[in-house]
């Protein structure tokens, strides 16, 4: 910023109107990639009973999502994204930016907001997969040694985490927690099959405890309390993927 904090206000002699859209974290790091190398996709508005429909597709060359962690992904972006349009409200909002030269520029005021969401697709139903399996990951530590270890290992008849699954199997009437992301793969493609499902149908998919089950659906799903639907489960809609079309809508009574 420069000593006399001085900005220029041309932006707001000339009326200028700027759009504030929130888009998604994976979409602006594949903009990214496309930095002085041409469009990044295209911007359609219209118009449906007069109110303005707004869609970002996204270009092709930039769907592939390199890596999330150790290894190449192999998943696509989605290309579609609607944008839900928001009103600005009571408050006065300003896109400034700012040069190498530190010289602060007014670039207009928020006339617009909105948020860029993908369309459900199979595509995204991936990423979202990818995603929880990166952040289940455990955080690798690094520890430092004082001397060379010399022990070696003896094979034994049965392990230790063995014998404490077995107790909790026995303890929890043959129903033992088993890894978080095992659950998580075994619901989602439970919810591919079928939109809604009771506890008791997802307890006997899955062979979990029903507080542990329903503590991972919380993150995932949402739990009907009235309506056609009444006490069933379903997944959040950054979630859906449904086979042949076969998401249903619900409406309230």
């Amino acid at each position: 910023m420069s000593e006399k904090g001085e900005v220029d206000l041309t932006g707001a002699k000339q009326n200028t109107g700027v759009w504030l859209v929130k888009v998604p974290k994976y979409l602006s790091q594949q903009w990214a990639k496309a930095s002085g190398r041409g469009e990044v996709g295209k911007l359609r508005i219209g118009k449906n009973q007069g109110k303005a429909e707004v869609e970002f597709t996204l270009n092709e060359d930039l769907t592939m999502i390199d890596s999330l962690g150790d290894k190449p992904s192999g998943v696509q972006a989605p290309r579609d994204h609607p944008f839900t349009m928001q009103t600005v409200g009571g408050q006065t909002l300003a896109v400034f930016t700012e040069t190498q030269s530190d010289r602060i520029s007014l670039e207009g005021l928020v006339v617009q907001r909105a948020e860029c969401r993908p369309a459900a697709s199979e595509n995204y139903m991936k990423l979202k997969r990818l995603q929880i399996e990166e952040l289940s990951k455990p955080v690798r530590l690094s520890q430092q040694l004082e001397k060379a270890v010399t022990t070696n290992y003896k094979p034994v008849a049965n392990h230790s985490y063995n014998l404490e699954y077995d107790r909790k199997k026995k303890d929890e009437g043959k129903r033992a927690r088993a890894d978080k992301q095992q659950v998580l793969d075994m619901l989602f493609s439970a919810f591919e099959k079928h939109q809604y499902y009771n506890i008791k149908d997802l307890v006997d998919v899955t062979k979990q405890p029903v507080s542990y089950l329903k503590e991972i659906l919380r993150d995932i799903g949402i739990y009907n309390v009235k309506g056609t639907h009444k006490n069933t489960w379903e997944l959040k809609p950054e979630y859906r993927h449904y086979q042949g079309g076969e998401e249903e809508k619900e409406t309230d009574d």
